[in-house]
């Protein structure tokens, strides 16, 4: 078994380790061989005349980015990477690199984001990069964990559909034998249809879909939402539920990656603190209106330039609520005694919305009553509508986008760092 870079220490003696060779200094009579893994990176100091002759000569013939296995003794030395040097008895080039590298993992060579995410699995070596989906796998881990703690039913819904989920027209068709069909824009209607099925609390973690043509650092054609849905609650109930997530998933973040958010030159993460503010959409507009140009208006629906007023004025998380029900989705509760307001909400980071939800309509004829007021056609929803009539509980939820979670908890400044493989209007491999 080959020993962690992270966990290879002067005590141990002796150690084996492999890893991608990330530097090679040659002075002469002595050579140092950085050698990276996932944890870290060792110093291989190479004593030309005290190492076996084998080892010299691998190590002139390897290149950066090789792969390579080293065993050898581990001595103390405060010059080195982490206090420690490995000193070799063996050198073995498992697999070594082409030259010259279509991008430089050690970072001396800045290169752009397009660039990079061309050879995603040549950047993704890089420690800072590495970082980014340590965090994004702590974020999944715990959010699974604390639903769970909350008694949610786990869910997978299709991603093949006949309709689209918001009513919109930014839909990817696909052929599907004879039928028209379409990528799934969100679980929203089939986690409802589960409150109907008597699960109660569901949540599915998986891909959406939106066909829409924007070029911009917070958009993505394909992205991840962690989608929840209760029973038995309203608007407020989730927005509590969504507000305790966040704070415990930035928890386990700065509990669980603080090694790698250090490697990857990132500012530690600051957990939230709670309540999180609740601002009406019409104080929202009026903070909005006070320090942009644009102009804005009530039923306007916040612009980019809107949310980081807001945000900036706000300064850390906060809900927005209390929303026109002319600009939210067909199934938003309206209030009972000012239908013109519906129990919607957005939880916003000061940089940009984070997740949106609400209490869902659940009576079958107001159901349809909405729908129709939004220009759309009932008889296209009735595979949705059906669980409605034979008895839905009140019931309330939210989606919450991973990428953008990730990318404002760690500063980043496009999205696209934020998934591995990212698809945009442009861009269909690697």
């Amino acid at each position: 078994m080959r020993t962690p870079i992270e966990k290879v220490t002067p005590e141990t003696g002796h150690a084996k380790c492999v890893g991608f060779v990330h530097e090679v200094r040659d002075l002469g009579g002595l050579t140092f061989v950085l050698l990276r893994d996932r944890t870290g990176i060792l110093q291989v100091t190479v004593p030309k005349k005290k190492v076996p002759p084998e080892v010299v000569e691998a190590v002139r013939a390897v290149s950066r980015e090789s792969v390579v296995m080293v065993t050898g003794e581990v001595k103390a030395t405060e010059k080195a990477p982490g206090g420690r040097e490995l000193v070799p008895s063996t050198f073995e080039i498992l697999s070594r690199a082409e030259t010259p590298l279509p991008l430089d993992v050690a970072e001396k060579v800045p290169a752009e984001l397009d660039t990079r995410l061309d050879v995603r699995f040549l950047d993704a070596r890089r420690p800072r990069v590495a970082a980014v989906f340590q965090v994004r796998s702590a974020v999944l881990h715990e959010t699974a964990r604390y639903l769970h703690k909350h008694d949610f039913i786990q869910i997978t819904t299709p991603k093949i559909v006949a309709a689209a989920t918001e009513g919109g027209t930014e839909l990817f068709p696909i052929a599907y034998f004879e039928k028209e069909a379409f990528l799934n824009q969100s679980p929203q209607l089939y986690k409802q249809m589960m409150m109907g099925a008597g699960f109660e609390k569901v949540f599915e973690i998986g891909p959406i879909f939106r066909a829409e043509e924007h070029n911009t650092t917070r958009h993505l054609n394909e992205a991840t939402s962690i989608d929840v849905e209760v029973s038995f609650a309203d608007h407020l109930d989730v927005m509590d539920l969504l507000e305790g997530l966040v704070i415990s998933v930035y928890e386990h973040v700065a509990a669980t990656c603080g090694d790698a958010i250090e490697r990857g030159g990132f500012e530690a993460c600051r957990i939230p603190k709670a309540p999180f503010a609740r601002l009406p959409y019409a104080e929202a507009i009026e903070i909005a209106a006070s320090r942009i140009e644009e102009p804005i208006a009530f039923g306007d629906d916040l612009s980019p330039s809107a949310e980081r007023a807001i945000g900036e004025a706000m300064g850390e998380h906060y809900f927005v609520v209390d929303w026109p029900s002319s600009i939210r989705p067909y199934y938003a509760m309206p209030y009972e005694d000012d239908p013109s307001i519906c129990k919607a909400f957005d939880l916003m980071h000061p940089r940009m919305e984070l997740s949106s939800g609400a209490q869902r309509v659940h009576r079958h004829d107001q159901l349809v009553q909405q729908i129709a007021s939004k220009g759309l056609s009932p008889e296209s929803f009735e595979f949705y509508l059906r669980p409605f009539r034979y008895g839905m509980p009140p019931h309330a939820g939210w989606g919450l986008g991973v990428e953008r979670f990730v990318m404002t908890m760690l500063g980043l400044s496009n999205v696209r760092e934020a998934v591995l493989f990212p698809r945009d209007r442009h861009r269909l491999v690697p």
